[in-house]
């Protein structure tokens, strides 16, 4: 035992007094105390022979012994590492990062969410439907029978009829008020609520027309409800959206789910009312259509239309964004162009 103590002394001042030229004699330290066959190794495997009552104290000896060696071992190494190659020009850290692409919302998206905080600010809630829609919601409840033929007005891509004439039809929405019906049908009067969302009509693209585009409808049904109610409401919002400088007008319109129903104009805001190919040269641009609910509409949902009137209106997104933004050509908003969308970063 006193013979195995004195030889760890030696090895342990053998170890300490090592000196490496290079990493070759690094890689033969290290076979020598700590390899498989090592002397480390060889040591450590003497502890069958101390005595039971010394197995703790020798233990604790041939731990450090082992540090040693490894501790020596990776001093060995870090000081004779290989130099890194350098394959490319210095880098200079006084200099600014990469930029990074900051993403921002789709414009389509930023006149949205500044639409329903105008409306908002009035009152109205925020409603939301399917965009997959049987016929009765779409067409039906919306004083659209199956023979109306204000349904040619709006090119529908349906997506199931039933052959034997039984069950509901499915379709892709053509507007919003398909979630006005959901709102009347769950909720009785008084009800103020605005619907945005994507609709899908059947029409060739083009820079003034696509298959599916996005819409913002309100509707406000209470007692003594009136068309001074609308027109008001929607100069509100007209001006919290184009300034107080916008000129308005109605005109009167048909629609089946409103009676009486007027399209509303408002100053062309590329030209300034001069003229121009976005207004036709008339100064004017229709941005939305609206009236009075229909009777019919109403006791469709039995809400009692001698008791309650109501307004709704409905307008694209992205005709405001285009007289916002000056955007002509609706085929954009859809095409993912970097080139047009990066033009919104930083647009809140």
């Amino acid at each position: 035992m006193e013979q195995l103590l004195q030889q760890i002394e030696k090895y342990k001042q053998e170890i300490a007094a090592f000196a490496a030229a290079g990493a070759d004699e690094v890689e033969q330290f290290r076979i020598k105390w700590l390899g498989t066959k090592g002397l480390v190794k060889a040591v450590m495997g003497e502890m069958k022979n101390v005595p039971n009552d010394q197995k703790k104290s020798f233990g604790q000896l041939l731990n450090e012994f082992k540090s040693l060696a490894e501790a020596k071992l990776e001093e060995l190494q870090q000081s004779h590492a290989p130099a890194a190659v350098v394959t490319g020009p210095a880098i200079d850290f006084a200099l600014p990062g990469d930029p990074v692409t900051v993403g921002s919302r789709h414009p389509l998206t930023l006149v949205r969410n500044e639409m329903v905080a105008i409306f908002k600010r009035l009152g109205f809630a925020v409603a939301e439907g399917p965009e997959i829609e049987d016929d009765w919601h779409n067409f039906g409840a919306m004083n659209l029978p199956e023979d109306h033929p204000a349904r040619d007005m709006q090119d529908t891509f349906y997506i199931r009829k039933p052959e034997d004439g039984n069950g509901p039809t499915w379709l892709l929405r053509t507007h919003t008020s398909s979630t006005q019906a959901r709102v009347m049908e769950e909720q009785k009067p008084p009800i103020r609520v605005i619907c945005p969302g994507r609709v899908y009509r059947n029409e060739t693209i083009s820079a003034r027309a696509h298959c599916f585009f996005h819409q913002v409808e309100g509707l406000y049904i209470d007692e003594n409800v009136s068309f001074a109610d609308l027109k008001q409401t929607l100069y509100f919002f007209v001006q919290e959206m184009f300034g107080k400088d916008v000129k308005v007008r109605f005109r009167p319109s048909y629609f089946p789910f409103t009676e009486p129903s007027a399209e509303m104009d408002i100053s062309c805001q590329i030209c300034g009312g001069s003229g121009c190919n976005i207004c036709k040269h008339t100064g004017w641009v229709e941005i939305l259509g609206s009236g009075m609910v229909h009777p019919k509409v109403l006791e469709n949902f039995g809400i009692d239309s001698n008791k309650y009137t109501g307004f709704a209106f409905g307008m694209g997104v992205e005709r405001i964004t285009q007289l916002k933004y000056q955007v002509n050509d609706l085929r954009l908003y859809s095409q993912n162009d970097i080139r047009f969308l990066k033009q919104f970063t930083g647009v809140v």
